[in-house]
């Protein structure tokens, strides 16, 4: 991938941690990243810039905040991808998904992963849903 293919992605995070490690793989994988620590960053950014895919945690400054940031985005610009990571399910046992349409249209989110997440389950996921937005 050259410099000017490179396609950008918001990764909102509030585990620093997953947000470092994450950033450091998808750059080293040829992606521009602009990595935030929550909904408010992340909505600040948007402010000004169209990333080409989102990557959003569901639990960061709100127990909803990644809902919040997914409809937020789908609503400037519904050709955004948007993945859905989460701890939900461990964490809470509850479970959701976003693989019909119903699901979708209140998840707001493209796909949706369980953390957590290998970084070939997330790199697999970007990739597929970019080639669907060409």
């Amino acid at each position: 991938m050259t410099s000017d293919e490179k396609k950008t992605i918001l990764l909102a995070d509030d585990d620093v941690d997953y947000l470092l490690q994450t950033r450091v793989r998808l750059e080293g994988a040829g992606y521009a990243v602009i990595a935030v620590e929550g909904q408010a960053q992340a909505e600040k950014v948007l402010a000004n810039t169209r990333p080409d895919l989102a990557v959003v945690d569901l639990m960061m400054e709100h127990t909803d905040a990644g809902f919040a940031l997914c409809h937020h985005i789908k609503k400037k610009d519904p050709g955004i991808p948007v993945i859905l990571v989460t701890g939900v399910a461990s964490e809470t046992g509850l479970e959701f998904d976003s693989s019909t349409r119903e699901e979708r249209s209140w998840v707001k989110a493209d796909a949706l992963l369980a953390k957590p997440v290998r970084f070939e389950q997330l790199q697999a996921q970007i990739e597929h849903l970019l080639k669907e937005k060409r």
